[in-house]
């Protein structure tokens, strides 16, 4: 289910420490549709929006974003940079969404720029795009090329988060009230 991949792959974004989270699900486009439309009913009232971005050969590529958040993320100015590179019609959140949607579809290999999506610092997305094997200072939820005490408090944050996640929809608490303003 939908919902529950939510809980696994993207509490922190739930739980408003994280703008995005981007997440596999292998269900069937007919299952995506009937899971989206009422889980965004839900989402919408928060704060939040699920859309998917692509298929591929393992399911389906979606992602849970803060619109609100994401624009503060994309306006600041390396964010902005490396985007507008890209073709990005920076600041429109919906317009870089759906950019992204186009390099996932049509680039050979997958739009590392993602990163500016899912609150990862733009430093080290750039030193990601830049040459992924060198200067990496650690790694986690992302390979971190700036910040690595700052990045590895942010991954035990994010860790955190999803166990208490599990755990409250072990203990019987809805989605919905597990959602942060």
């Amino acid at each position: 289910m939908l919902s529950d991949a939510l809980i696994e792959f993207a509490a922190p974004t739930l739980a408003g420490i994280k703008t995005g989270s981007l997440f596999t699900v292998r269900l069937t486009t007919d299952e995506i549709i009937k899971e989206l439309l009422p889980l965004n009913e839900i989402l919408e009232k928060k704060g939040l929006r699920l859309v998917p971005l692509m298929k591929n050969r393992t399911g389906t590529l979606v992602y849970l974003y803060r619109p609100l958040r994401l624009k503060k993320d994309l306006e600041y100015p390396e964010a902005r940079s490396i985007l507008c590179k890209r073709g990005y019609p920076c600041p429109d959140v919906a317009g870089c969404i759906e950019e992204l949607i186009r390099h996932m579809h049509d680039d050979n290999e997958f739009p590392h720029e993602v990163g500016l999506f899912l609150s990862y610092p733009p430093e080290d997305v750039k030193g990601f795009m830049d040459d992924p094997r060198a200067g990496q200072a650690c790694g986690g939820t992302w390979r971190v090329y700036g910040n690595r005490n700052e990045a590895e408090k942010t991954f035990a944050r994010y860790k955190k988060c999803t166990a208490a996640y599990r755990k409250a929809i072990r203990n019987g608490i809805k989605l919905e009230n597990l959602i942060v303003v």
